[in-house]
Order: C-alpha cells, then structure tokens, then sequence
C-alpha cells in the first residue's frame, strides 16, 4: 500500500456512518468521486476519519436532504471552515436560491397537510362543502424523501 499510515485515532468508517446517517458504501462513493477527501488510514489499512471529516459528511447528508445534487455541492464543500460565504457572491445568491425553492416546497406541503385535516375533520375525503384545491407547486422531482 502507498498511502502513509498517518491517524490512528479517530472514527472508524462504521461509526462515521451511524454518526452520519450515510451508509458505509455511500461513504466509500463519496470518496471515489472526490467529494470527501481521501480517508487517512491505519497500520491494517483501514480508514479512520477525524471530526472534521464527519462534520463533512454530516453537512453534505444536510444538503442532501434539501434536493441539491452531488455536483452542485462541490463548491460550498471545497470553503475553508474560516470562510465567510458573503465573500462569494456567486456562491451565496445560489444557496439563497436553493433556501427560497425549499421554503417554497415546504408551504406547498404544508397546504396539503390543511388539505388533510380539512378532510379529516369533516370525516370524509369525499366532497362535501369545500371545493379545496389540493395541488403541490415547485419541483416535485427533487422533493427529499423521508425515510421512516
């Protein structure tokens, strides 16, 4: 093996991903595509991770769970902890944007939980008084999912 043995403390990928909530496999993936740095190694080879690592991964779980796609992440990954976002434009009206389409899913969501109620409530789903429009705005192709 070529990688220098370098951390021996630190989280194993096991317990990276119950920390993270990112399978073990996800993890390696993350790795292969250069979204994750390259994980240091022990003296039996296998990958140990440090904090910042997981707070890595923990932050891309987070904007996972928003919508944003792997490439579209890259940049916000690739600031130094120390950097100020208001000093990249560019970067900081995109996250704006991402924020803003997400508070949007959110009232669409929310209007169809009212929907339920309204109907739970009169004891029917079937039409009785209210003709209410039951429809959900914004990108519904890259509505998160929730896991149970």
């Amino acid at each position: 093996m070529s990688e220098a043995v370098v951390m021996t403390t630190g989280y194993s990928i096991k317990a990276a991903s119950e920390l993270t909530g990112i399978t073990e496999d996800t993890i390696r993936y993350y790795e292969k595509i250069g979204l994750l740095p390259r994980a240091q190694r022990k003296e039996n080879s296998h990958r140990v991770y440090s904090e910042g690592d997981v707070e890595l991964m923990k932050l891309i779980s987070c904007l996972k769970k928003t919508g944003m796609p792997l490439d579209e992440m890259r940049p916000y990954l690739n600031l130094s902890r120390d950097s100020n976002l208001s000093e990249y434009p560019e970067l900081y009206d995109k996250i704006q944007i991402h924020k803003r389409n997400i508070l949007e899913q959110i009232a669409s969501l929310q209007q169809i939980v009212d929907f339920i109620d309204i109907k739970v409530n009169e004891g029917s789903f079937v039409e009785k008084q209210r003709n209410e429009d039951c429809t959900l705005t914004g990108d519904v192709k890259r509505m998160p999912v929730r896991k149970k």
